[in-house]
């Protein structure tokens, strides 16, 4: 009964004793020309993407316009197949809309591809921070991850960009 608290005591010891810091990968990649780049890459790629799928979207509607103005001499079998036409269109349409800007799709994948360089130039030099100043734990305040607080001291992002050997000058 008396070794229990004991326990618990040298267990939380061990966490007390870790360090954490934090960064902002938001204004480490402000700072970084490389990140720029792919932005706009990024963005040439998505434009052209865009375009073809609002190229597409037009085909459909253009279909369905020409549809309803000659909707009314056609026959039975004819407004069918017309209808089915655009159907299939339509269906055509939503998969490569889903498989370009889908939750993994082309448009995703471009993405990671272009950034893996770069987030993994920072994991690297994240983990030489830590290890420099004993950090047991980085987070990343710009993350998912709800930050309420965080202590100015305990805040690495200068220390990374240092380490990335970018310009540390705040833009105007």
């Amino acid at each position: 009964f008396f070794c229990v608290p004991l326990i618990l005591f040298f267990a939380n010891s061990s966490f007390i004793a870790q360090k954490f810091g934090y960064i902002d990968s938001e204004y480490i990649l402000s700072k970084m020309p490389e990140y720029k780049t792919a932005t706009e890459q990024m963005n040439q790629v998505t434009e052209k993407w865009s375009k073809d799928i609002e190229t597409k979207y037009s085909e459909i509607q253009k279909l369905k316009e020409k549809y309803q103005q000659e909707e009314i001499l056609l026959t039975a079998d004819m407004k069918k197949e017309k209808l089915a036409e655009i159907e299939t269109k339509e269906e055509d349409f939503k998969k490569l809309n889903n498989s370009v800007f889908g939750v993994n799709g082309l448009l995703f994948q471009k993405k990671k591809e272009i950034l893996k360089p770069i987030m993994e130039e920072i994991y690297k030099s994240s983990e030489k921070i830590a290890r420099k100043y004993k950090l047991s734990f980085i987070f990343d305040k710009a993350s998912d991850m709800s930050m309420m607080y965080a202590d100015p001291r305990h805040d690495y992002t200068d220390y990374l960009i240092e380490e990335l050997g970018l310009n540390l000058k705040k833009e105007k």
